[in-house]
């Protein structure tokens, strides 16, 4: 699939790959330049909730807890 990049910078992207990755307009892209190749990697507003689910059981709750540290640290 191809898009075009406009005057100002600014793509589309295609419906299939927004559906196909469930992308909504509070997701953000980041764009990855390795060995002169360029990738774009969705990042969820909450990357905890789009992790849910995928670990071995109890991850989210080691996250949370982990974090939860940390801001006490601060």
């Amino acid at each position: 699939m191809r898009s075009t990049i406009t005057a100002r910078g600014q793509t589309v992207i295609p419906a299939t790959i927004r559906r196909q990755f469930n992308l909504t307009q509070a997701d953000r892209l980041e764009w990855v330049v390795e060995n002169n190749n360029l990738r774009v990697v969705p990042v969820k507003m909450n990357p905890i909730d789009e992790f849910r689910g995928k670990g071995g059981g109890g991850a989210v709750g080691r996250l949370l807890a982990d974090r939860k540290k940390d801001k006490e640290r601060e």
